[in-house]
């Protein structure tokens, strides 16, 4: 099988199976393939340049700030937009991907997780804040007051069937976008091939 440099991830590389078809007459844009060895290789190369850590910190801090975001802009409007969450999920996948520039699975597990963690704070945040102005407390110290009896009822009171496809959408996305996107130059590079 032969895969055009734009489908090329991690989960779609393009080992070559057998020898190439002769080359049409017309200009076409060139495909490209590797042997189930060179494959191995290049993925191995792509493994010594991931960084778990860093891209699990990146994941926290894009969950934060989209949390942060999304309990502004519910606050702002006095409305919850459970599109919110998928923007969480890109938010969160890009940061994993662009920090962590993983290729293995655990990059997926952990955007989603964050993308999930950062659909919580969200409602957190928000229901701390009206918290907040109900009692004259200060953000910081009702946010501090919470811990994990608290937090659940918190999200029992508030939660709303659809919530479940939302925080759904947005496991899916911070999975699907914290990977790697691995371009032709990527495998060249990484089989020493000059560009």
């Amino acid at each position: 099988d032969m895969a055009r440099k734009d489908d090329l991830t991690p989960e779609n590389l393009p080992i070559q199976k057998q020898a190439p078809e002769p080359a049409h007459e017309e200009a076409q844009e060139p495909e490209f393939a590797l042997t189930e060895e060179e494959a191995q290789r290049a993925m191995e190369f792509f493994r010594q340049e991931q960084n778990l850590f860093a891209g699990t910190l990146a994941g926290l801090v894009a969950a934060v700030t989209g949390a942060a975001i999304w309990a502004a802009v519910t606050v702002a409007t006095e409305y919850q937009i459970g599109w919110m969450a998928v923007g969480i999920g890109f938010l969160v996948g890009v940061a994993v991907r662009q920090v962590g520039k993983g290729v293995d699975q655990v990059f997926g597990i952990v955007g989603a997780v964050m993308a999930l963690l950062g659909c919580v704070l969200g409602n957190v945040f928000t229901v701390a804040y009206f918290i907040a102005g109900q009692t004259g407390t200060p953000l910081t110290e009702v946010l501090a007051q919470i811990d994990v009896d608290t937090l659940l009822e918190l999200l029992a009171s508030t939660f709303q069937v659809m919530d479940l496809l939302f925080y759904a959408m947005a496991v899916y996305f911070g999975y699907r976008y914290a990977f790697r996107e691995l371009t032709m130059d990527d495998f060249n590079r990484a089989l020493g091939r000059a560009l």
